[in-house]
C-alpha cells in the first residue's frame, strides 16, 4: 500500500480500477514528399483543418449541455488557432517550399508557436503551451487516419490516474464510467480540477509522480475531501473507504431528490437560487437541477466565433428561446460582456497590453454604441414576454451608468417609432466587479434596481492577483478580509436601500461559502446549475441565527486560510459530504 499526498480539488470518495491516461504521442510516418504531392498535401491539410475545427465544435456544444457554459471557454482557444491564417500560411509554405509532409509541416509551425510561447514571461501564454500540443495532436490525428481510445468509449468503470488531462480529453470523459480523477500536475484552476467539479467527481491533482507509480487495473482510492491517493490498498484501509464510497453515493442520491424542495432554511427564511448561463441550450438543464430564475444569462457566445451574430433579429430570438422556456421566472440577461480574456479581434479591431484593465465590457459598449444598442433593443423586445430584466457588466463609476440609462432611452424611443412592445418599466441591474462599485455602492444604488456581486473579478482586482498565473495563484482568496468586508459592505448597502443584491460569481456556488454569506445577509444565489443541489443543501441545513454565528466569528479572523479552515470545519459539522 502507498498513500500519497496532493491537492484536493472535489469532495467525495471513490474506490476504483485504475485507468492509466498516457501522454499521446502521434507518430509521423514520414517528413517530405515529392514535388508532384504538394498540391495534394495542401488540400489534405485543409480537410484535416476541417475535421478538427468541427470536432471542435461538437466537443465545445457537449461541453455546454452537460457541465456548463462556464467550463467551454478551453475550447475558444482552439477555434482561434485552426481558424488563424497566419498559421495555415506558414504550413503551406513549409509544403510547397520545403518539401514537406502535411505532418511534419503541422508539427514543424506548432512546435515553432509552442516554443515561443513556452519562453514569454504572461505565464497565461505559458499555460496554453499544452493547448497547442493538443491541436496539434488533433490535426495529426486526421492526417493520418488514426484512430485512438477516447475517455468517453470506456467499457468498465474507472478512476483516471493521468500526468494532466487535456481539454479534449476533459470534455470527452463518460460521466457514467470516469468515478474520479488524480493527477500529477495541476491545481485548484486546471482543466482537470474544474471539469471535477462541475460534475461532481472525486478529484486530487498535483500529486507528483503519480503515474510513474500506478499501473492500469491496479486499486486506487481518491479521497477527493482530504487530497488523499492510496495506491493497492491493504484489506482495513480497503474496507474504510468503500464504506466512505457507499455513504457518499447515498448522499449524492439523497442530494438529487433536493431538486423540488423550497430553499428554505430550518427557520423558515426562503433563499432564492438561481442558475448562470451562456447558451439557450443550458436552460432545461438549470431547470432540472431546480432553478428558479436565471441569474446570470451570458450573451457574449452571440458576438464570438464564426456564428457571430450582431444583428438585433438574431439576438433577440436567442433571447426568447430562454424567456420562452423560463416562463414567468426571472431572466436576468448581462450585455455583452467582451475585453480582457473574452476580446475577438474581428470585433474590437485592436489588441491592448494589459486588456483585463482596458477596454472592456460596459466601457467597450459604450464605445460602440452602434453594436451595444441593437442588444439593448433585443433585450427590451424580449421583455414583453417574460420576466427580463438588464444587466450591466464591469461598473466602475455612476457615470457609466447615466450614460447606459440614455442609450437605453434611445433604445426605447426606436421601438416605439417602430410601434414594438417592451416593458416600459424594465429592471436595470449592475454587476459589483471592481472595488470602486463596491466601494460607491450607495451611490449607486440610486440609479439602479438590483445588485450582483461578480466575486470572480472583485477578487482580482481587490488583492491584484491574476487567478489564472500559477505563481500567484495561491494569493487569489475569496476567504481575504478585504474580500469579506466588501461583500459584507454591499449587502448592508442593499438592504439599506432596499435593493436586492444577489452573487452570480464562483463565490456562491462553493458550499464553503454559503454558510457565511447566508450570515451576511445573502439572499439571491445564482450558480453553475451543477451545484444548485449543493447549495440548497446547505442552506436548508442550518439556521439564520447560526449563519449570523459564523458570519461574525469568519469577519472577526484576519487570515484568510484561517478563515477557510474554520468555515470548512463549521460546513463539515452540518452536511460531512460537502466540506
Amino acid at each position: 500500500m502507498e498513500v500519497k499526498k496532493g491537492i484536493p480539488v472535489s469532495a467525495g470518495f471513490v474506490v476504483g480500477e485504475a485507468f492509466v491516461v498516457d501522454a499521446e504521442e502521434v507518430r509521423i510516418s514520414r517528413h517530405f514528399i515529392d514535388s508532384s504531392e504538394a498540391e495534394a498535401e495542401v488540400a489534405r491539410f485543409e480537410n484535416s483543418l476541417a475535421k478538427a475545427s468541427t470536432e471542435i465544435e461538437s466537443l465545445q456544444n457537449e461541453a455546454a449541455s452537460t457541465i456548463g457554459s462556464e467550463f467551454t471557454s478551453i475550447f475558444d482557444f482552439h477555434k482561434a488557432i485552426l481558424a488563424d491564417k497566419q498559421l495555415h500560411k506558414e504550413v503551406k509554405e513549409r509544403i510547397a517550399n520545403n518539401k514537406f509532409s502535411a505532418e511534419y509541416a503541422v508539427s514543424q509551425v506548432l512546435r515553432k508557436h509552442a516554443r515561443s510561447m513556452a519562453s514569454m514571461e504572461n505565464e497565461v501564454f505559458r499555460q496554453r503551451v499544452s493547448d497547442i500540443y493538443d491541436i496539434e495532436r488533433r490535426i495529426l490525428r486526421n492526417l493520418l487516419g488514426a484512430r485512438y481510445e477516447q475517455l468517453k468509449t470506456m467499457a468498465d468503470e474507472v478512476v483516471v490516474i493521468a500526468s494532466d488531462l487535456t481539454p479534449s480529453q476533459t470534455a470527452s470523459l463518460d460521466k457514467t464510467k470516469v468515478k474520479g480523477f488524480a493527477t500529477d500536475a495541476g491545481g485548484r484552476t486546471s482543466h482537470t480540477a474544474i471539469v471535477a467539479r462541475a460534475v461532481g467527481i472525486p478529484a486530487v491533482v498535483g500529486v507528483g509522480a503519480l503515474t510513474a507509480d500506478v499501473s492500469g487495473g491496479d486499486i486506487v482510492v481518491i479521497d477527493g475531501t482530504n487530497g488523499i491517493v492510496i495506491i493497492n490498498p491493504d484489506e482495513r484501509t480497503l474496507a474504510k473507504y468503500r464504506a466512505l464510497e457507499a455513504d457518499f453515493i447515498s448522499f449524492k442520491t439523497k442530494l438529487a431528490e433536493m431538486k423540488d424542495l423550497p430553499a428554505e432554511t430550518i427557520d423558515g427564511i426562503e433563499i432564492e437560487i438561481y442558475a448562470n448561463i451562456g447558451f439557450p441550450e443550458e436552460v432545461e438543464f438549470a431547470l432540472s437541477a431546480g432553478a428558479r430564475g436565471i441569474g446570470l444569462y451570458r450573451t457574449e457566445f452571440l458576438f464570438t466565433g464564426e456564428s457571430a451574430r450582431y444583428d438585433e433579429e438574431s439576438q433577440f430570438r436567442a433571447y426568447m428561446e430562454v424567456v420562452r422556456k423560463m416562463g414567468d421566472m426571472p431572466v436576468i440577461i448581462r450585455t455583452m460582456d467582451l475585453g480582457a480574456d473574452k476580446a475577438p479581434e474581428s470585433i474590437s479591431g485592436h489588441t491592448e497590453a494589459n486588456p483585463f484593465l482596458g477596454c472592456r465590457s460596459i466601457r467597450y459598449c459604450l464605445e460602440k454604441v452602434d453594436l451595444f444598442k441593437p442588444q439593448l433593443r433585443a433585450i427590451l423586445r424580449a421583455s414583453a414576454f417574460g420576466n427580463v430584466r438588464v444587466m450591466l457588466p464591469m461598473i466602475s463609476s455612476v457615470e457609466e451608468v447615466r450614460r447606459t440609462k440614455q442609450v437605453l432611452a434611445d433604445a426605447m424611443d426606436e421601438l416605439r417609432e417602430r410601434s414594438l412592445s417592451f416593458n416600459e418599466t424594465i429592471s436595470l441591474g449592475i454587476m459589483i466587479e471592481s472595488p470602486s462599485a463596491a466601494l460607491t455602492a450607495d451611490i449607486l444604488a440610486k440609479e439602479v434596481a438590483f445588485f450582483s456581486i461578480g466575486t470572480n473579478d472583485l477578487i482580482q482586482y481587490s488583492l491584484a492577483v491574476d487567478r489564472g498565473n500559477e505563481r500567484v495563484a495561491s494569493l487569489y482568496q475569496p476567504a481575504h478580509p478585504a474580500i469579506l468586508r466588501l461583500v459584507k459592505h454591499v449587502i448592508d448597502t442593499g438592504r439599506a436601500y432596499n435593493i436586492p443584491v444577489a452573487m452570480c460569481g464562483e463565490m456562491s456556488a462553493e458550499v464553503l461559502y454559503t454558510i457565511l454569506l447566508l450570515g451576511m445577509g445573502l439572499r439571491n444565489f445564482s450558480v453553475t446549475p451543477v451545484n444548485i443541489r449543493e447549495v440548497k443543501k446547505v442552506i436548508r441545513s442550518v439556521t439564520i441565527k447560526e449563519a449570523v454565528e459564523v458570519a461574525n466569528a469568519a469577519l472577526a479572523l484576519t487570515e484568510a486560510k484561517q478563515t477557510e479552515s474554520f468555515l470548512k470545519d463549521k460546513t463539515h459539522k452540518i452536511v460531512p459530504h460537502l466540506a
